[in-house]
């Protein structure tokens, strides 16, 4: 499945496409929503190169998008800095966090991985809550505007969504090239059969700290964007509903893909938003978990994952 999509004309059009849809959407909604569901998206790139490429369900991944977004806002809120270095910062303390929790997690495998994943990440919701003079507590931390990028202002929601598209693509395509590489391979080979694997002489649990750390990493740029773009860092954003929502978008488009969770985080953001708006909005959360269900049971392998099944189902 992966490789028939990464390597194949069809993987090219699917990308073009993504691409198009992605350079007009702030024409076509509010620009803001637009932002929030490119973030979204090389989010649930970064997870699906865990579960996806790796196997490893994580179900805390929002430590590291939601922390990362904490130290961007609170550095530029309070201390000033420049966006940039905001960023760097966020990111080295997004890519020392996966590092950390990433050594302890992977010593065990299924269910255990992911409680331990999400025991680590709820821990640092607490800390999130109870440092109220640095996060806000509830009310997080606000963002009176977003500075500049090597000069160039980014106070037009616009011009920041092009400037999120332009780092999320290269996110997104450093993700291709990793899984499409030797180190790509074994984590294929990982992920279909491990004892193999550590038979052939590879060193698993290195392999997997690496991947955890890399998807971190990108969770927490991911995080710096949505944060930034919307001016607020909050502690729904270190929520265990936010690692929910991205195993959501993943599953929603095709775990295993990389453009099927785009796809689902899209498809997911857009619904959320525009449900919220009508008159059962107060029942949204009903409404998309029943859209999800459907989606489950009716495209078993995601949106994206099921068209390809079909193209490539042999003729009688």
């Amino acid at each position: 499945m992966t490789s028939t999509l990464l390597g194949s004309r069809r993987g090219t059009i699917v990308a073009v496409v993504i691409v198009l849809i992605a350079l007009v959407l702030p024409e076509v909604i509010y620009p803001v929503l637009a932002i929030d569901i490119v973030a979204y998206a090389l989010f649930a790139v970064a997870f699906d190169l865990l579960l996806g490429f790796t196997g490893l369900l994580s179900f805390g991944h929002a430590m590291f998008w939601g922390g990362a977004g904490y130290v961007s806002t609170i550095l530029i809120a309070k201390a000033h800095v420049p966006f940039a270095l905001a960023a760097l910062a966020a990111l080295v303390y997004a890519a020392i966090l996966a590092l950390v929790v990433g050594a302890i997690a992977i010593r065990r495998q299924g269910i255990y991985f992911a409680m331990i994943t999400l025991a680590l990440a709820q821990l640092q919701y607490f800390f999130a809550y109870q440092l109220g003079g640095w996060t806000g507590g509830e009310n997080g931390v606000q963002l009176s505007g977003r500075g500049t990028l090597f000069g160039i202002p980014l106070e037009n929601d616009v011009a920041f969504y092009y400037a999120v598209l332009a780092v999320a693509a290269l996110g997104t395509y450093l993700v291709v090239r990793v899984v499409r590489s030797p180190f790509g391979a074994v984590l294929n080979a990982m992920r279909e059969n491990e004892q193999r694997a550590i038979a052939l002489g590879f060193r698993v649990d290195r392999y997997k700290l690496v991947a955890f750390v890399l998807s971190g990493t990108l969770a927490g740029l991911a995080g710096v964007l949505f944060a930034v773009g919307n001016r607020l860092s909050g502690l729904d954003g270190v929520d265990w509903h936010t690692s929910g929502k991205v195993v959501m978008m993943s599953i929603l488009g095709g775990i295993g893909t990389i453009f099927g969770p785009v796809v689902g985080a899209g498809m997911f953001e857009s619904l959320d938003y525009f449900i919220s708006k009508t008159p059962i909005g107060d029942k949204t959360n009903i409404v998309m978990g029943t859209i999800f269900a459907l989606c489950v049971l009716l495209f078993r392998r995601g949106i994206v994952g099921e068209l390809l099944a079909l193209r490539t189902k042999p003729k009688d």
